[in-house]
């Protein structure tokens, strides 16, 4: 005998389990295993092997959802309840599985057993999968399809060692699926071969209760077919399932012969179709209509297929030296044979859904020539030797009204050696409006499915709408409309969505309609499909515009001019989460059944999915506005006009979301100027307040005059307070930004950096040659504890600083290398101006779809009139003040400053006095005649003057009041020698 699987079948049996214990020891331990272990078992142990699994491990995966109240659970627990009844007493144990080996039912010869069991094997739920189990009887009769037995150490696990179990599948006679397992465990010693036929029955009880849970329309159409094949002689068949035909048959094979044949059935008459599958092989369908003794009319398909070699017998799947009931076997369901292998198809396609009107191409009729191939007992495989087991089908064969069922026919008996060998067998049994309703609910999933995939790739509301059309047409319609409110495309609620439509999309297989244009305002009659449906929240169907009175009446002229082509609409309001969001209408031209009542829920789907991702873009758009606002109210609203530098600066939020990135030009004692650029971490309303913060916070420190690095000693602090004080941080992360701030004194055209995790600036000289300088690298804000340094580099007049963050330069399809290399060309040209440059870099170096904002300032370096700076170094000597003084009101009045000599002479007196009196030598004045004047008293000592209210008795402390009461602004700043006390005099107001 030869088993199904081509293997020789062992003819002695292990009685002692002597020779499994020796082959799995040496399995385990890697050593070559003799003949004599059953390949089934030897496959399975390779399997484990591969999988990790362990066979000392005792742990099983447990499911808490399983349907206790199953089909499966209904059909098969009064067998089981028979077969405890039959073991009583005895040490077996029954169990039911489901198709993924998770156990459905117990029961027990004695009810002691179970108390040998873990807790957790007691109740249903626990896996017996042979990917968790190992080597078994359910994960095995799973893996095999057949009925096995496991004997003793043939187990994987240890634990089951002294145990053998025969288990069978239990199969959808109407699908043939696997739907579960039916196992029977018993002591190694209790080995008896009638098992075999009895857990064979037990699963044939099973498989007839299962059918007996279906109707019997298709039955009758079953019994007409396999009462035409009364010259079939008897043999023996296998009931086999599609999940048995993966080696077989390719997939996408299977589903085209699938799809074919039912449009076979949905012709309604006798026709044959030829398809050709991936491997060259060519199946030709025959459809014949049939009637069934009741009156039942349907039609059954057959296939024919050719192949290189003719097919094998028949094999009978047993197990070891079982005895196999021919009776039984002969009384199963037939399948369909391939040449050289085993079944071809069988699987449901039944599905619910409206009439499709109309047959489908595809299928020529069948000339009557092949009638006597093809027709009656002939066209069912009847042949000699392979008999369909038509009269051990039963009364309790059937299904629903379009089940689709499969049996062998064919084979290849007697056949001239040199003639091609060739199987048939039925494929399909249906009634012709089933298939129909199979084709029509196929296409309707195909749509939906790439609908799925296809809408709402973006989060652009018009882009969005487009995919909907484009997604629509042809299989649903030709020409397709979408009216939105103008709000809706700005991400708002549109206060009046009936009255302020405009035309968003015009999509169709042709270009020369005359639709309304795109943007133009759209206004509904309100008698016209449109306005009704948005009125009622529900589509509207138009089978013949012809007759649509509302919809002629709205514009008669264009109506006319469109019935030349269109004659069916559906209109669909677009509504999502209670907001209407417009109205998409589909014309029909091409085809000429009007639209149903199927393609009107199939579009209303449509619209419903695709209006859910459109309002998800309204809504991101309007919560990006939000945020864009927020972050450009954060930014500089317009920079200061300086003489030390030239700016220029861009902001360009990201595509997807608004980030953190900020910028800054603060004005500085001295003519001098702060620049600034940072990048808080994350996108969205959050990182733009805390941008916001960040910039207050650095501005205020820069204005306190604190040089660079102390200022990001500053910011690292308060980013560290934020990320510990808010308490909506710990649900969107720890704050962190990047930052660089650079201070230029054009006095003496210095620029002193200092940069916290911040890419480094580009600075271009006034001969066009760029660099990057070399700053000290350090971490970014928030880390806490880390100090921070400072380079200062020389900047020649004409200069050109560009700050930016890192969105400009670091892109996840670009180098950063060869983007920097971008940028060392766009700056390459000292001619052109800050303006120009910023619009250069972002046309030529920022990326085309930026994920990440971006800030950049260019500021061009200017140095100050030396002719314009007046400086005098004195001791600390009051009698020196005097002096001073004389000779900065001669340099005042040499700039033509003669206004402003009293205000200067008074502030010069009273700082100079304070320095002799109150700091340390040496002293030095300096005079600026910028936009103001600019008076500075500099000494080595680091005590900084406080202004005080004197009382009317106090001798001193009223100089500092008098100082600011002259001035325009007065401060201190500290230098790496001391400090500085500066004053300015507004040279307008003198």
């Amino acid at each position: 005998m030869v088993r199904s699987g081509g293997d020789p079948t062992p003819t002695r049996r292990v009685t002692g389990g002597g020779g499994p214990v020796r082959s799995r020891e040496r399995f385990l331990q890697g050593d070559a295993v003799e003949p004599g272990v059953r390949s089934p078992i030897l496959g399975s142990w390779q399997r484990c092997r591969s999988l990790g699994l362990s066979p000392d491990q005792s742990d099983l995966p447990f499911r808490e959802d399983v349907d206790t109240d199953s089909r499966l659970v209904r059909a098969a627990a009064p067998v089981l309840d028979r077969l405890q009844s039959r073991f009583a007493g005895s040490a077996m144990n029954i169990s039911l599985a489901d198709a993924s080996g998770t156990v459905l039912l117990r029961r027990f010869g004695r009810a002691s057993l179970a108390r040998t069991l873990p807790a957790i094997q007691r109740v249903p739920g626990f896996v017996f999968a042979e990917q968790y189990a190992g080597t078994n009887g359910i994960g095995l009769a799973l893996a095999e399809r057949r009925l096995i037995r496991v004997f003793g150490a043939e187990h994987f696990a240890e634990r089951a060692q002294g145990s053998a179990c025969r288990a069978v599948p239990v199969r959808d006679p109407l699908s043939g699926r696997i739907e579960g397992v039916l196992c029977l465990g018993y002591p190694r010693g209790a080995e008896d071969p009638r098992l075999a036929t009895v857990i064979r029955k037990a699963a044939e009880a099973v498989e007839r209760r299962l059918l007996g849970q279906s109707s019997v329309r298709e039955r009758a159409l079953l019994r007409a077919y396999l009462g035409a094949r009364t010259g079939a002689v008897a043999g023996l068949h296998q009931r086999i399932g599609v999940d048995v035909l993966a080696p077989e048959l390719h997939p996408c094979d299977r589903a085209v012969l699938l799809e074919r044949a039912t449009e076979l059935i949905s012709g309604a008459q006798r026709a044959a179709l030829d398809v050709s599958l991936s491997d060259g092989r060519r199946v030709t369908l025959v459809g014949r209509p049939t009637t069934s003794a009741s009156g039942v009319e349907g039609m059954v398909i057959e296939a024919v297929l050719t192949g290189p070699s003719p097919p094998p017998p028949v094999a009978i799947p047993y197990q070891g030296d079982e005895v196999v009931d021919s009776a039984q076997v002969a009384a199963a369901l037939p399948v369909v044979l391939s040449p050289g292998h085993g079944a071809v198809l069988l699987v449901p396609a039944r599905l619910s859904a409206g009439p499709v009107p109309g047959r489908h191409a595809g299928a020529a009729p069948v000339p009557d020539g092949m009638d006597g191939d093809h027709g009656a007992a002939a066209a069912h495989g009847a042949e000699p030797g392979l008999g369909g087991a038509a009269h051990g089908a039963g009364p309790g064969l059937g299904g629903a009204g379009g089940e689709t069922i499969m049996a062998t026919a064919g084979g290849g008996r007697d056949r001239p050696a040199d003639s091609r060998p060739t199987a048939r067998g039925l494929v399909l049994v249906g009634e012709p409006y089933v298939g129909e309703y199979a084709l029509a609910a196929r296409r309707r999933l195909e749509l939906l499915s790439e609908a799925s995939a296809r809408i709402g790739t973006t989060l652009d509301v018009r882009r969005t709408a487009e995919e909907l059309a484009e997604t629509a047409i042809p299989r649903l319609a030709d020409f397709v409309t979408i009216d939105l409110p103008e709000a809706v495309l700005r991400g708002e609620e549109s206060a009046d969505p009936l009255g302020d439509l405009r035309r968003t999309v015009v999509r169709g297989i042709r270009d020369d309609l005359p639709f309304n244009p795109v943007g133009k305002r759209i206004d509904f009659g309100p008698t016209t499909p449109q306005l009704q449906c948005l009125t009622t929240g529900h589509a509207v169907l138009e089978p013949d515009l012809k007759v649509a009175a509302g919809w002629l009446a709205h514009d008669p002229e264009l109506s006319e001019q469109l019935l030349a082509t269109v004659h069916s609409l559906i209109t669909v309001p677009l509504v999502a989460r209670g907001v209407i969001l417009g109205v998409a209408s589909f014309y029909r031209s091409q085809d000429p059944a009007p639209f149903g009542d199927d393609d009107r829920s199939l579009a209303q789907e449509l619209a419903a999915r695709a209006a859910l991702s459109m309002d998800n873009a309204r809504r991101y758009t309007h919560e990006r506005a939000m945020v864009l606002a927020l972050q450009r109210s954060l930014l500089p609203q317009g920079l200061p006009d300086l003489d030390a530098v030239e700016v220029a600066h861009r902001y360009l939020p990201a595509e997807s979301d608004v980030g953190g990135d900020w910028y800054d030009v603060i004005p500085l004692s001295g003519t001098r100027v702060g620049l600034f650029v940072g990048d808080v971490v994350g996108h969205g309303m959050f990182s733009a307040a805390t941008m916001g913060r960040l910039r207050t916070a650095a501005r205020s420190f820069a204005e306190l005059d604190f040089p660079p690095d102390e200022v990001l000693a500053h910011l690292d602090n308060v980013v560290g307070r934020l990320d510990r004080e808010d308490p909506e941080v710990a649900d969107l992360g720890i704050i962190g930004a990047t930052c660089l701030y650079a201070v230029y004194d054009p006095t003496s055209q210095q620029c002193t950096m200092a940069r916290a995790g911040h890419p480094l600036p580009a600075l271009v000289q006034p001969d066009g040659t760029v660099s990057f300088p070399d700053l000290p690298a350090t971490p970014p804000l928030g880390l806490g504890g880390l100090p921070f340094e400072t380079a200062e580099i020389h900047l020649p007049e004409d200069s050109r600083l560009v700050l930016y963050t890192d969105g400009l330069i670091e892109d996840r399809h670009r180098d950063v290398d060869d983007v920097l290399d971008h940028l060392c060309g766009a700056l390459g040209h000292p001619e052109h101006t800050p303006e120009e440059t910023c619009q250069i870099i972002l046309d030529l170096v920022a990326p085309d779809h930026p994920y990440d904002d971006i800030a950049l300032l260019v500021a061009r370096t200017h140095a100050m009139d030396r002719a314009r700076i007046a400086t005098w170094d004195l001791a600390a000597d009051p009698a020196l003040v005097g002096e001073v003084r004389a000779d900065a009101l001669r340099q005042v009045a040499d700039w033509g400053l003669d206004e402003a000599a009293f205000a200067a002479e008074l502030i010069l007196s009273e700082l100079v006095t304070n320095a002799v009196r109150h700091g340390s030598g040496p002293i030095r004045v300096r005079l600026l005649h910028a936009r103001n004047l600019i008076c500075e008293v500099s000494d080595t000592s680091n005590t900084a003057p406080h202004m005080r209210r004197a009382a009317s008795t106090d001798e001193g402390g009223r100089g500092l009041f008098l100082v600011a009461q002259l001035s325009r602004s007065w401060g201190a700043r500290y230098t790496a020698d001391g400090k500085v006390i500066w004053a300015e005099c507004a040279l307008d107001a003198a």
